[in-house]
């Protein structure tokens, strides 16, 4: 992958051009964001549940509470995207963050049916706000999301080669039959390019595409989900 050292001018307000101060470029514009993590996580919650341990953390006047936990956004993005959302509030992302081990870079969507800038706005997005996370102190693992196949032109851009990645499975890929050939076609081909060490899974793990990665071994670390979680307390109950 090359990479291009590259003065951004521009309305900063518009795209947060400071959150790429210091990085370097890959041939398709897309700012490069280190692997700054130095450990697998023991646990990944969700953007809205690690709100929600800070904020009742400030009301119990606890300034030092601090969770061993990655925070991850595998979540419909209505819930942290748009006028108020994480890249127009990104300090406050900032603070809530410090009071955790890290962070997987945020999950843009990239649905098949996104027009392509869209997508490849999105993308920029992720690997954007993860260098900015990894410049301010934050543990950052990289998300890797990819749609269609005219996405692997770009989508494995500025990711390390030989390190830690993080994939999400909730939702609709590799769930659904329908868009399960898709999804694993990308996957292989995410190895191919970025050969990762370990790749952790938010969601089921339980799919042949993971077999066939532990098989050529690559670690592969599963986290359930919230509503797994949720559905084996009820039933351990």
């Amino acid at each position: 992958m090359s990479q291009k050292n590259t003065k951004r001018i521009g309305c900063k307000d518009a795209w947060n051009a400071f959150m790429c101060e210091g990085a370097t470029f890959s041939s398709n514009d897309i700012p490069f964001c280190p692997t700054t993590a130095k450990r697998i996580p023991s646990r990944i919650i969700l953007w809205d549940e690690a709100k929600r341990l800070y904020k009742n953390a400030r009301i119990r006047g606890d300034h030092s509470f601090y969770c061993d936990a990655f925070v991850c956004w595998y979540m419909d993005d209505y819930k942290f995207d748009g006028p108020r959302g994480i890249w127009h509030d990104c300090n406050y992302v900032l603070k809530v963050l410090s009071h955790f081990a890290g962070a997987i870079s945020p999950d843009f969507s990239t649905y098949q049916d996104f027009p392509s800038p869209l997508k490849y706005y999105n993308t920029y997005r992720m690997r954007a706000f993860g260098f900015w996370l990894g410049k301010n102190g934050v543990s950052v693992i990289n998300n890797v999301r990819w749609g269609t196949k005219e996405t692997w032109s770009y989508c494995w851009d500025s990711i390390p080669k030989n390190s830690y990645v993080c994939i999400g499975t909730v939702g609709g890929s590799p769930r659904k039959l329908a868009d399960r050939k898709r999804f694993e076609d990308g996957f292989y081909e995410m190895i191919r390019i970025l050969q990762p060490q370990v790749i952790l899974v938010y969601g089921s793990s339980n799919y042949p595409c993971f077999d066939r990665a532990r098989e050529d071994g690559i670690i592969i670390k599963g986290y359930p989900s919230r509503t797994a979680s949720a559905f084996d307390k009820r039933r351990r109950n």
